[in-house]
């Protein structure tokens, strides 16, 4: 479970971007965070991650009750429950499909035959197992995110967290990716995509939080994004 309880984020700058956040993600649920550039969705990835801590409020996430209060020795530990997805990728240029994927097993020492069962099933289940032996150079910008999306998902986390996962991608594509993380979600994995794109969100009846000068203003289940929404 994700919770957010009257959670305000205010940086050295003065920048007061979230205002008293509360929600809460159920596991098993796929959830859609949306708002302008600037809304505060970028605070509440980093809030998740352990990146930056909240000025006041709580967070909790799975078996964390006050990520917020966690000594930074933890912090790891944390991030082993969410799989993230950016934007932007963040492959390892010299490192295989099969290779990026494996070494984020290896970051938490899973062993070699652990390795050899669980990467090719996770590339199977993401449609990208033909590319397990090409570089990131030699792939699409979908085929990437995919390999991405393997790399969030192979060590098995309860939460897969996508920063505008599907930013670097046109429309089709888009769809793509966003089906196949709501195929992920059917098997029981929470789901939370932190995204502006309204027609992309408004394609699957999922609940919708639209986050607007650091405030929620709209919390729908099967809710439709739009003017009035979080949206400027």
């Amino acid at each position: 479970m994700i919770k957010f309880l009257d959670v305000c984020k205010t940086y050295a700058n003065g920048t007061k971007a979230l205002k008293g956040v509360t929600f809460t993600v159920n596991d098993g649920e796929f959830v859609f965070i949306v708002g302008p550039s600037g809304s505060g969705k970028s605070t509440i990835v980093k809030l998740l991650c352990g990146e930056v801590r909240p000025t006041s409020g709580r967070v909790t996430l799975g078996d964390y009750d006050d990520v917020g209060n966690l000594p930074d020795r933890y912090i790891p530990y944390l991030r082993r429950e969410i799989g993230v997805v950016f934007q932007d990728f963040r492959l390892i240029a010299d490192k295989t499909v099969y290779e990026n994927v494996a070494f984020v097993m290896r970051a938490i020492g899973a062993r070699g035959k652990a390795i050899q069962k669980r990467v090719p099933y996770i590339l199977e289940l993401v449609g990208i197992s033909h590319k397990a032996d090409r570089y990131p150079d030699e792939l699409s910008g979908g085929e990437q995110q995919r390999v991405a999306i393997a790399r969030a998902l192979v060590n098995n986390p309860e939460i897969i967290l996508a920063d505008e996962p599907t930013g670097n991608l046109d429309p089709d594509l888009s769809l793509e990716l966003m089906t196949l993380l709501s195929e992920i979600n059917n098997r029981g994995t929470t789901v939370l995509v932190v995204t502006h794109e309204d027609e992309l969100v408004n394609t699957f009846k999922k609940r919708v939080i639209a986050i607007e000068e650091g405030i929620v203003v709209s919390d729908r289940k099967g809710g439709y994004y739009g003017k009035g929404d979080g949206r400027v």
